[in-house]
């Protein structure tokens, strides 16, 4: 246990000496030794010790201290009723929180109140719907490792999506992680490093788990013949350990539970496990799904809109925001299905009426994968189950828009469409229309659902109709026209008199208290009618908690309904979304070829989904990838719209495999395998890595993995070392791409060689984005064209971009002079290479001063530099070219 978040040394020496509720909370910190325990006392979730200093420090909130037999101590507490914003405080600062609650009643118990941990709170386990984003799913991750396996196994708590896979490659696994984007991670022995990123939490856990016997029993609880339903070995471990620690984060309800160790830890509501081979999917690693910004816009700044997945969602519900979320994570490959997905889209965009309809009624549509969690947690609350019949009164209207489909997905979904009715019945019989979000006081449970209950609150309610009564026959009886009955919660029912008349007061009367101007009173009478009032209401509570539960647990009992309705739900609400976007930007079906042709992108007229929307008007252009033509140099100045236009065309490519249509006049394209870019500058200094080397790194897994059936996108590779350099490797992977990996590729670049090297390749070709210089100006068109361009506009994007007068002007007088010592192209790989000089001689002539050769480079010897000008650059691959460079660098080291 970390030192700081439990009593200290001291107190646990003196354990026999602790008060009883201070050993209840020791005990708590040593079960949960790795969590900030959070200990109810009354109304406040109190904190002890290094665990209160850490609490007070970090929330804000006062810290004070209290004394027993053990010495002085800090304490500090938060309200339970606005604990949720502090606990996301402390999971944003990397504590897991253990939440003790008192599980039984002050005045049920002789000693001290039980306490039990209710749930273990952590980034990768959150119910809570304050902390979760309703639109995305919360995983939490496993890893485990058997033989040459690695396995992945990922469980949304919230809403029981439970998912594996595995390979033999922990760069596939690492790809997976990128796509799904955890929150936490349990990580078992001998896994490999490096599989998570820096901000998903790596949460330490019982190696034991992982063991095979052991997970084996645990997914047998769960899922019949775990053998049969998962591929690996590695995977029974992966699911049996997350298995295990979302049970642990479930807490229990008391301490009896806690250590019976039964089927009470089961999850009843994780029904299904997806196991998957994510090449039944697009691939997408994680540099590919932030280039393309799917999720998260590249900018530090950017809005969230600023995605893919901001322009399509057009969803009504969180079910169907996730469902489309998942589409996009998830593209698929088989044309077959795409088409199925198609056709639902193209129906629903045809009918108008329809799909707004249905948009209309999916608004009405609650979370149903979380709110059947809750439920079946125990967790939910009558309002819970009143959404829940909300949701169900929609499903019958949602069906009725359906009826009649043309399309096969859509008449399945129909069928789908469970209304179920005996729920919804049981419901609406059984829980009032407002109910309180109190489920133990009452007023939660229906007239006539129960003839106990019924007779319970009648005879409370003959009861206080006896002491509205009371209060006019006792002014009759006493003649004191100022006597009143009244209520207080510490007193109960009384008669109140004032003053001046206690004279008149009956014999009968019994004082209960006195005030500075009148005494209250109670009669036998009164007493009986009060005990009576009080019993009926306490053994009416007492009943309509049972009752509640009792309908709780019914409506649990139907989890995989629900969890079906809620998938058939969510799909069709992810269609209206991409029907919609389709209706109301001019998007177009795609045509899908089979895969067992020639990979072919053919778009007209297409557009950047995301761009288009930022801006008044956005120039479309068409692109061409099939037979002879299937690897594009593109050149152009900066800001002429090379990268937007290889994005897009990504984008449209990924738009159709998701089964959405596409912002262009005509698309026909093959589903591609993958997706690689390489696109932008960027460096990670933490892991002592350069600009170039991302670069070279991610060029590294494109040249490794991708293969004919893949779309690149590269943009500007090579610029982070020298021209020469650049070039070099620029050439080098474009022939490379072009004669052995033959894949679909895209490369925008400002050397302008390499477009003399795509002429001489068989399947290459260039294009060029066309600007003009008006007034000294460079206009944009944005339009692309075939062939190279004729220049870089370096000096004018530089004057468009506000660089300052003096700094523009000696940039051209620069440039003017490059052009006059050099005949030849001005990107030509001539221009690294140092011009010889002149010096006048002593007869007036000229001579020329030879160039320095690399052997009389200071401190560079004549071996090195003879091997360095042996190197044949333009025929290495770019690593073989790096690792050679590192050779030569670390022996000119070693002779310093």
């Amino acid at each position: 246990m970390d030192p700081a978040l439990g009593p200290p040394e001291a107190m646990a020496e003196k354990r026999d000496e602790l008060t009883p509720m201070m050993a209840q909370y020791h005990d708590l910190c040593d079960r949960y030794d790795d969590a900030l325990v959070l200990f109810q006392v009354g109304d406040f979730y109190e904190t002890f010790c290094g665990a209160a200093e850490r609490t007070a420090r970090l929330l804000e909130v006062t810290l004070t201290s209290r004394e027993d037999s053990t010495g002085e101590y800090p304490m500090t507490g938060i309200p339970i009723d606005n604990a949720e914003s502090y606990i996301e405080e402390l999971l944003e600062a990397g504590y897991r929180v253990a939440v003790a609650d008192q599980v039984e009643e002050p005045g049920e118990s002789s000693g001290v109140v039980d306490r039990a941990v209710t749930r273990v709170i952590t980034p990768g386990t959150l119910t809570e719907d304050e902390l979760l984003a309703g639109d995305d799913n919360n995983f939490v991750a496993a890893v485990a490792c058997s033989g040459e396996e690695v396995a992945l196994a990922l469980l949304d708590v919230s809403t029981g999506d439970f998912l594996a896979t595995s390979s033999t490659s922990s760069k596939a696994i690492a790809d997976e992680v990128s796509r799904f984007d955890p929150a936490e991670a349990v990580v078992g022995p001998g896994a490999p490093t490096g599989v998570f990123p820096d901000d998903c939490m790596e949460t330490p856990f019982d190696e034991a788990v992982f063991e095979r016997e052991r997970a084996v029993e645990t997914v047998s609880a769960y899922f019949r013949n775990p053998d049969a339903l998962l591929a690996t070995d590695a995977e029974i471990r992966a699911c049996g350990a997350l298995l295990e620690y979302a049970e642990y984060a479930r807490g229990s309800e008391s301490e009896a539970e806690l250590e019976a160790d039964d089927e009470s830890a089961r999850l009843e509501y994780i029904t299904h496990l997806t196991r998957y081979d994510p090449r039944e999917y697009l691939l997408l690693d994680a540099v590919a799904l932030r280039s393309l910004e799917l999720f998260e816009p590249r900018a530090v700044h950017g809005r969230d809109e600023a995605t893919l997945v901001g322009v399509l969602d057009e969803t009504s519900s969180a079910l169907g925001g996730r469902k489309l979320r998942d589409w996009i994570r998830r593209p698929l490959l088989e044309p077959a299905r795409i088409e199925a997905r198609l056709d639902a889209v193209e129906e629903l965009q045809r009918s108008v009426r329809a799909r707004e309809k249905l948009q209309d009624l999916l608004w009405d549509v609650y979370d149903l994968e979380r709110l059947i969690g809750r439920i079946s947690r125990e967790r939910a609350n009558a309002r819970d189950l009143c959404s829940l019949r909300a949701t169900l009164a929609v499903v019958p209207d949602v069906r009725a828009h359906l009826a009649g489909s043309e399309c096969d997905r859509l008449q399945q979904l129909h069928a789908d469409l469970d209304p179920l009715a005996d729920i919804r019945e049981l419901i609406e019989d059984s829980i009032v229309e407002d109910p309180p979000i109190e489920i133990t006081e009452g007023g939660i449970v229906a007239e006539g659902y129960d003839e106990n209950l019924d007779a319970l609150r009648q005879t409370a309610r003959d009861g206080k109709q006896w002491i509205d009564d009371l209060e006019e026959r006792e002014r009759e009886r006493t003649g004191i026209d100022s006597l009143k009955v009244g209520y207080n919660s510490v007193h109960g029912y009384y008669i109140e008199v004032t003053n001046p008349n206690l004279d008149s007061v009956p014999d009968d009367y019994q004082r209960r208290q006195t005030l500075k101007n009148s005494e209250r009173f109670a009669t036998p009478a009164l007493k009986e009618r009060e005990d009576e009032i009080v019993g009926a209401e306490e053994r009416a509570d007492e009943l309509e908690y049972e009752l509640f539960r009792e309908v709780r647990k019914t409506v649990a009992n139907e989890v995989e309904r629900v969890q079906a309705l809620a998938d058939a739900l969510a799909t069709v609400d992810a269609l209206v979304s991409l029907a919609t976007v389709a209706a109301q930007y001019d998007y177009c079906r795609p045509e899908l070829l089979e895969r067992g042709d020639d990979l072919e992108v053919e778009i007209e007229g297409g557009r950047h989904p995301v761009v288009e929307r930022t801006q008044e008007s956005f120039v479309p252009n068409d692109a061409r990838f099939a037979g002879d033509r299937r690897l594009a140099v593109i050149t152009g100045p900066n800001m002429s719209g090379k990268s937007t236009y290889m994005r897009q065309v990504a984008q449209i490519v990924l738009l159709a495999q998701v089964g959405s249509f596409v912002p262009a006049r005509s698309a026909r394209l093959t589903p591609v395998d993958r997706i690689f870019t390489r696109v932008g500058a960027s460096d990670d200094i933490a892991g002592g890595r350069s600009t170039f080397m991302v670069e070279m790194d991610e060029l590294a897994t494109i040249l490794r993995e991708a293969d004919d059936r893949s779309l690149v996108l590269l943009d500007e590779v090579g610029r982070g070392t020298s021209t020469a350099d650049g070039l070099a490797i620029a050439q080098a992977m474009t022939e490379h791409l072009h004669d052995e990996v033959g894949a679909t590729t895209l490369f925008a670049t400002h050397h302008h060689p390499l477009t003399e090297v795509a002429e001489d390749l068989e399947d290459a070709f260039t294009l060029h984005f066309e600007v003009d210089q008006e007034d000294g100006e460079v206009v944009f068109h944005h339009e692309v064209a075939p062939g190279a361009a004729t220049g870089s506009y370096g000096v004018e994007v530089a004057t468009a971009a506000g660089v300052p007068e003096p700094v523009v002007a000696r940039s051209r007088e620069l440039v003017a002079e490059t052009a006059d010592e050099r005949p030849d192209d001005s990107d030509s790989p001539a221009e690294a290479t140092p011009k010889p000089t002149t010096s006048a001689t002593a007869d007036g002539g000229e001579q020329t001063a030879p160039r320095q050769s690399t052997s009389d480079a200071p401190g560079l010897s004549s071996d090195v530099a003879a091997e360095l000008q042996a190197l044949e650059v333009a025929h290495m691959t770019p690593v073989e070219a790096l690792a050679e460079l590192d050779r030569l660098k670390r022996l000119l080291e070693d002779r310093r």
